[in-house]
């Protein structure tokens, strides 16, 4: 029931991410966290997330803008250590609290659009990247600031995705040579790779016919929906314990 229920988050994770282009782990990562534990999930997360972005650039790499993403990525490097030193020491139903907490902040922030001062030019390539870096190590999620600086910096969708893939390759292996791999048997990792590459072939299958503005609502609802469901397990569990 196990790697079922494993092959049918990382399918919708990847479907909404080939969808609308963003969304694996807002959508997955708390639904891993609860099945496999917080510090598989988050690993798991990173690694399907990365595998995504490598194949997403693919197309788009002659887009990425390297005076914007080279400090992003070196800033992420600086602090995914961080990140991976808080999911080592911190107990469960903390991690749970944590990581929807941290699922939840970034959705709200993203649907709301927020303008913030700090993400412009430079230094906001530097705090964006940064706080990815610590996020996507801890929590798995380490894409909303970079979203954030994008929104600041008045990129189009155009040009965001090739770069936001970029981001996801680098943070990504730098969270998982950080976090080390997630501990499956050989059975759930190829029940994750027939997952991933199916909720690819749905989610452009399905891309023509949703709006994309409705798509991304949904995720975002998606999300918020993982993120309250981890806060509140890891609220009982803190009580209980």
């Amino acid at each position: 029931m196990t790697d079922v229920l494993l092959a049918g988050i990382v399918l919708l994770g990847g479907c909404v991410q080939w969808l609308t282009g963003m969304g694996f782990a807002l959508v997955a990562v708390p639904a891993l966290v609860l099945l496999l534990g917080p510090a598989d999930g988050v690993v798991l997360a990173n690694c399907a997330a990365g595998a995504i972005s490598v194949v997403g650039l693919a197309g788009g790499w002659r887009r990425v803008r390297p005076a914007a993403m080279v400090p992003l990525c070196l800033a992420a490097a600086c602090t995914v250590p961080a990140g991976a030193w808080m999911t080592r020491q911190l107990p469960r139903p903390v991690l749970l609290l944590v990581m929807g907490g941290l699922v939840t902040a970034a959705v709200l922030l993203v649907m709301r659009g927020t303008r913030v001062a700090a993400l412009r030019g430079g230094k906001g390539a530097v705090t964006a990247g940064a706080l990815g870096g610590f996020m996507n190590a801890a929590a798995g999620v380490g894409g909303p600031p970079v979203s954030l600086y994008a929104l600041n910096a008045g990129w189009t969708v155009r040009e965001f995705v090739p770069n936001a893939q970029v981001y996801g390759v680098a943070v990504n292996a730098f969270s998982v040579a950080a976090n080390g791999t997630p501990s499956l048997t050989g059975p759930q990792w190829a029940a994750v790779c027939v997952a991933l590459t199916t909720g690819a072939v749905i989610g452009h299958a399905v891309a023509g016919r949703i709006p994309e503005r409705r798509a991304r609502h949904l995720v975002l609802l998606l999300s918020l929906a993982g993120g309250a469901t981890a806060m509140t397990k890891g609220l009982w569990g803190m009580r209980a314990g």
